[in-house]
């Protein structure tokens, strides 16, 4: 009987299992890391990891301004506004809701320009014009006429007004469009329009100015009808008059402003106007009865304007009103950077007092609050 073959041992030693895997090329000793290498890459990693994730929440974060988006921030107050538009105008809306108010005593039939018979010598600017005699004299002689312009003095005709105020909460309103569509358009100081018509509009039917308040900008004063000067100093009423004969202010005149003034505003001498000082004084009779300290207390241009709107205007309605002091960080006005803690540097107004007779007026229907931070 033939012997079968034995069949080939294919088995692996159990020392050969021990062996470590052993690439071609590679000696063994150099291809696993030691104990302390592994230890110091470990670390390596893992501080690598908590830096990616730790390190951008310490890093500056660019912001999106609201004026590159393409959206409305509050679609609400966008259709709000849409509505008191699309509402009819109907005589006189805000007397009967002002009456009631206590700090209405006084608010009802102030003029609200300056007359050639007009007595005003009872109190100092702003107040009056007591001491200005001359001053005043010489801007009246300038200015063709003094009355309201035609187009606001029309009888027989319901009115809309919006006072567009300065401040951030217009920004990003997207408003302009509705500003435009009131018959009566109030702006302050330099607010600029060119390049914020989309939420401030494009129209000035009346802009109110104090002389280092005025827009330098001959941009400024398109497609604005009226000119009104608010008389701080009897040296404003100087201003005026240089402005509208085109005679240059003295050096020395020049050196009491606090600042540089424009000398030229591409207007015709007809419109111009210098705001009656009632307004002021009236409306800081107001606000006496808001404000923690008494005396005699000169109001902002913003709440003076709402006074005059209500002579002028059936509805008033406000744009771009309201601090919010209680977020410092907050835009302060629509049109640049500053923020809302510049507000306490100032001392001259009481914005506190102003706000809460605002809030009065909302509230009793008086005048409607558009971007609604009041």
């Amino acid at each position: 009987m033939s012997q079968v073959p034995a069949a080939e041992d294919t088995t692996t030693p159990f020392s050969e299992l021990q062996r470590p895997l052993q690439i071609t090329g590679t000696r063994p000793e150099t291809f696993f890391i030691s104990r302390r290498a592994n230890l110091t890459f470990s670390l390596l990693l893992l501080i690598s990891c908590y830096s990616a994730i730790l390190i951008p929440a310490y890093l500056p974060v660019q912001k999106t301004d609201i004026r590159d988006s393409k959206h409305p921030k509050d679609l609400v107050l966008l259709n709000f506004s849409a509505a008191v538009l699309s509402s009819p105008c109907q005589p006189q809306w805000w007397l009967s809701r002002l009456q009631p108010l206590s700090c209405s005593v006084g608010l009802l039939n102030i003029p609200v320009f300056v007359q050639q018979e007009d007595l005003l010598w009872e109190r100092p600017p702003p107040l009056g014009l007591q001491g200005s005699e001359v001053h005043l004299a010489l801007a009246l002689a300038s200015l063709p006429q003094h009355a309201l312009p035609l187009a606001i003095s029309e009888e027989g005709r319901c009115r809309r007004c919006v006072v567009v105020g300065n401040g951030g909460i217009l920004h990003g309103s997207y408003l302009g469009s509705h500003i435009d569509q009131y018959d009566i358009i109030i702006r302050l100081n330099n607010a600029p329009v060119p390049g914020f018509q989309r939420d401030a509009g494009s129209r000035t039917t009346i802009r109110l100015v104090y002389p280092e308040g005025a827009p330098s900008s001959a941009e400024e004063y398109k497609n604005t009808s009226t000119v009104a000067l608010v008389v701080f100093k009897s040296l404003d009423l100087e201003w005026l008059t240089s402005v509208i004969t085109k005679q240059p202010l003295s050096l020395w005149s020049k050196m009491w402003f606090w600042r540089e003034v424009v000398e030229e505003i591409p207007l015709r001498p007809e419109n111009f106007r210098i705001l009656h000082p009632e307004i002021i004084h009236k409306t800081g009779q107001a606000l006496q009865k808001y404000a923690v300290k008494q005396g005699n207390m000169v109001p902002t241009l913003g709440a003076s304007a709402v006074v005059m709107a209500l002579q002028l205007c059936d509805h008033v309605s406000l744009a771009g009103f309201g601090y919010d002091m209680q977020h410092p960080e907050a835009r302060l006005h629509y049109y640049e950077e500053i923020r809302m803690d510049a507000m306490k540097a100032q001392v001259v107004h009481d914005v506190s007092a102003e706000k809460l007779f605002l809030r009065d007026l909302v509230a009793a229907g008086a005048v409607t609050d558009l971007t609604g931070a009041l």
